[in-house]
């Protein structure tokens, strides 16, 4: 498991030998996809605020599912945002998205159940189903990464538990549509009427704020009423260390009440116990809050304008910050092993399970893009 468990790290470990070797400055990292940028201000006046007033019993043991005021804020701008009524009683603040997705499939999965997830994909999601007796079942999405309805309906079988979603994705960047979430919707409907099973439909939005272009992202639980949300404040205000998320069940799922007792007893006997307890006073004044995302457009702008000049094959993201050009050769170790000769650090697209690609995540400053251009065009000049 170790040896296989993730590329991103691998490579974050390589660059800091590079660093010690050339200096940090002439290393150009790409590797993880950890913000660059500030908090908003709003995170900082709200921080200091939820320290000052710091009272009895503040820092104490809470209900597992986190703070009735902090749950209903949120519930409160989901309801927004989905377009469906959400009460706090459907929220349940986690240790970030990754927490969510652990509390969820804890709760849903028996011992060989399924869980359908499209490639490129986060590789841990391979190891969350694992931790919970689960086997994740890989399934390709279409040549510009959207959703393959029929690959999604040949893959379901009588164990498939669940479909695991990721839009704005990491890696490719892309946002599926309404009317993609609608048809997946539909055939998981079908294919548990047909299999008497409930399919639940699990949709990763930690990017969810960071879209580009008047590009939107649609409510899931209006698609599909056997829905949950995990979801994060680690990438949309900048804040990955402080480990603050949310789950939310659709108001509609029919084993809503199951769910969420079982949800609140693994939030606990997974060791998370409850979320922190300051980081949620300070985001419950934080909803719909978030970086400058036109920071993030820049950086992309600059990004795909070099490597459109430099002649890179790849798709513009629609979201969140990263690219997934192709590689100029089918080997994709090989070209990022190239690229670090360049002193450039990328990761494989075999690590996200799809190779022939590498992922480039550009929350990084300004110069990193440009200074790096010149490497990235003499390593697809090696083999064109």
């Amino acid at each position: 498991m170790q040896s296989g468990s993730s590329w991103i790290r691998k490579m974050f470990e390589e660059g800091a030998q590079l660093k010690a070797l050339y200096g940090s400055h002439n290393v150009y990292d790409f590797s993880l996809g950890n913000p660059n940028l500030k908090p908003p201000e709003k995170f900082t006046s709200a921080l200091k605020n939820a320290v000052l007033a710091s009272k009895e019993r503040n820092h104490g043991y809470m209900p597992n599912v986190g703070y009735p005021d902090v749950r209903r804020a949120v519930a409160d701008y989901l309801t927004i945002e989905q377009q469906v009524n959400v009460t706090e009683n459907e929220v349940i603040m986690t240790c970030g998205a990754a927490g969510a997705l652990n509390v969820i499939l804890k709760t849903i999965l028996d011992p060989g159940d399924e869980v359908i997830t499209l490639a490129p994909y986060f590789v841990e999601y391979k190891y969350y189903a694992d931790n919970h007796g689960g086997t994740l079942k890989i399934v390709s999405t279409t040549s510009s990464f959207d959703l393959d309805i029929d690959a999604i309906s040949a893959a379901i079988t009588v164990k498939t538990k669940a479909v695991l979603i990721n839009s704005p994705n990491n890696p490719t960047g892309q946002v599926y549509t309404k009317d993609k979430i609608d048809q997946l919707g539909t055939l998981l409907k079908e294919k548990g009427k047909d299999l008497e099973r409930t399919i639940y439909l699990i949709s990763d939005e930690p990017y969810r704020k960071i879209v580009y272009d008047d590009v939107s992202v649609p409510s899931i639980f209006k698609s599909y009423q056997e829905s949950v949300i995990a979801s994060s404040y680690s990438k949309d205000i900048s804040i990955p260390g402080e480990r603050i998320g949310f789950l939310a069940v659709n108001p509609n799922a029919c084993f809503k009440k199951d769910l969420l007792g079982g949800m609140a007893l693994a939030n606990r006997i997974l060791g998370f116990v409850n979320a922190p307890a300051l980081m949620q006073r300070v985001v419950a004044s934080l909803q719909g809050a978030s970086v400058d995302i036109s920071a993030y457009v820049r950086k992309r702008d600059l990004l795909c304008d070099g490597f459109t000049e430099c002649g890179y094959d790849f798709i513009r993201p629609a979201g969140a910050f990263y690219l997934f050009p192709k590689t100029p050769i089918p080997d994709d170790v090989k070209f990022v092993q190239n690229l670090q000769e360049e002193r450039i650090l990328a990761v494989p697209g075999s690590g996200f399970g799809g190779p022939g690609h590498f992922r480039i995540a550009f929350c990084v400053d300004d110069k990193t893009i440009i200074n790096a251009m010149p490497g990235f065009k003499r390593a697809l000049k090696k083999y064109r």
